[in-house]
């Protein structure tokens, strides 16, 4: 390129449409090409445009200066406390019995944790099926999706992801290797329909999650679970942030201690006697505030009342029914939630004591010109999707998301940073359950507070700290 000759002489190679190209990108203009070519003074910029032209390579970017040590962030990784359980899970899960529960609050990722569980376990067998069993659409798909999320990072081949509920057929012939999300109910009619359909599935399965493992003794639901951890190398996997039954029916909660062979992985973090305590100071939950807020509901309990209610698990229907209609309690509750969103809460969650309770609350609060959405097991999944998207999405206007029934377990919402709890309860179980749905901490992409209000009539039983929850059963864990 710097010899005057030998460019003239590449240059007369090139065919003449080229060379008028290349004349004008040096910036020929209306002057004949030819003679631009001729006179160019050719320094090193035109003889770069000149290699450019040809489709050389002219410049090279400076090579990037690597660091000798960096950090890898994982796709999927898992907190150390998340680790230090899914450790002692999988050395249950493989030795003795094969069965064990995982025991974490709700907020603290018993989905995720149990999920690298099971892909460790789909990478050492192949192939092989692996069970998830739950109740509730939300439930269900949330643990579809969490698996895909999962093994899209740590698996190692394709599998398969069969979701088996609702109106979806429960044809397993094809599915030899991966995960199978299934209905317990739709369990339940499977093998009604098809006496060998768990006894097929269960030849296939060597490991089976069983998502809130409290449920896991009811009759229909055992049968399930039994059918299929009957071949020698299946291991059972329970999950759960309360694992008892009750509160008060120690021989309940001790069947099903038993069906786990007493063997429960608890959250453990040095230096606490509460791991709850610790995760909320280390920013994993949510600072909960608590507050009861009582009314007088002008309901009196008549001595047959008190028997049903002594007899009863949990509040009688027809009570519950009573107190729904009670204008100072729904006033209490209606007052209780704008008292929230004065207080500048995003996203407020009410539970309601009943489907007739939960559209009487919405449509008070939509008169007042609050937004509020309500969901019901009566409403249709179109609806739900839509108003559970409205309430995660980043909306700056308060909205209240009121349910019966629904959005108990399965549903996350970080966004949500209070929690009216307006469903009388004696189980603790379901309040535990309720307050898990805002108690997300900022580790976890929560708040780092929030706030659960309890409407109660001082007349009826209720309970008031998670914490305290997280230990309640503990005694009936311990193996005899």
């Amino acid at each position: 390129m710097a010899d005057n000759e030998e460019r003239k002489q590449l240059l007369a190679l090139l065919p003449e449409t080229k060379r008028v190209e290349l004349a004008h990108r040096l910036g020929a203009g209306d002057t004949a090409p030819e003679a631009f070519l001729e006179e160019l003074p050719w320094g090193s910029d035109e003889r770069r445009t000149l290699l450019g032209f040809l489709g050389q390579v002219i410049d090279r970017a400076p090579e990037a200066q690597i660091p000798h040590e960096r950090d890898v962030r994982p796709a999927y990784g898992l907190f150390p406390h998340q680790r230090a359980a899914a450790s002692k899970v999988r050395r249950l899960l493989y030795t003795g019995e094969r069965r064990t529960v995982l025991h974490l609050p709700t907020g603290v990722g018993k989905t995720r944790t149990a999920m690298n569980v099971i892909c460790d376990h789909l990478r050492s067998r192949e192939p092989t099926t692996v069970v998830w069993l739950a109740r509730g659409r939300e439930l269900l798909e949330q643990a579809a999706q969490e698996f895909e999320q999962a093994w899209s990072v740590l698996g190692d081949r394709e599998v398969t992801v069969a979701r088996m509920w609702g109106d979806v057929s429960v044809n397993i012939d094809g599915l030899t290797d991966g995960v199978i999300i299934l209905g317990l109910d739709k369990a339940a009619a499977a093998a009604k329909n098809d006496p060998t359909f768990l006894d097929r599935l269960a030849l296939r399965t060597t490991l089976t999650v069983f998502d809130e493992a409290h449920q896991a003794i009811a009759p229909t639901y055992r049968k399930t679970v039994d059918s299929l951890t009957l071949r020698s190398d299946s291991s059972l996997l329970g999950l759960t942030a309360t694992p008892g039954r009750t509160w008060a029916d120690i021989s309940a909660d001790e069947q099903l201690a038993d069906f786990f062979a007493r063997q429960k992985v608890m959250l453990e973090i040095e230096g606490y006697d509460n791991p709850v305590t610790a995760l909320i100071e280390q920013g994993y939950l949510a600072a909960p505030t608590f507050r009861t807020v009582a009314t007088e509901s002008g309901m009196a309990l008549s001595a047959e009342d008190k028997r049903a209610l002594s007899a009863s698990f949990d509040l009688p229907n027809t009570l519950i029914a009573r107190l729904t209609t009670s204008v100072q309690w729904n006033l209490q509750v209606v007052r209780t939630i704008l008292d929230l969103i004065e207080q500048q809460h995003p996203r407020i969650l009410l539970f309601a004591a009943s489907v007739e309770h939960c559209r009487l609350i919405t449509a008070i609060l939509s008169m007042l010109g609050i937004d509020a959405e309500k969901i019901t097991a009566e409403s249709s999944v179109r609806h739900r999707d839509r108003s559970i998207k409205r309430f995660k999405g980043p909306g700056t206007r308060p909205m209240v998301l009121s349910n019966f029934g629904v959005l108990t377990t399965g549903f996350d919402a970080p966004s949500a940073s209070a929690a009216v709890i307006a469903r009388p309860t004696r189980s603790l179980v379901l309040y535990s359950q309720m307050v898990g749905r805002v108690i997300r901490g900022p580790k976890a992409g929560g708040t780092p507070r929030c706030e659960v209000i309890t409407v109660v009539d001082p007349d009826l039983p209720g309970f008031g700290d998670v914490a305290e929850a997280f230990t309640n059963w503990e005694d009936v864990w311990r193996n005899k």
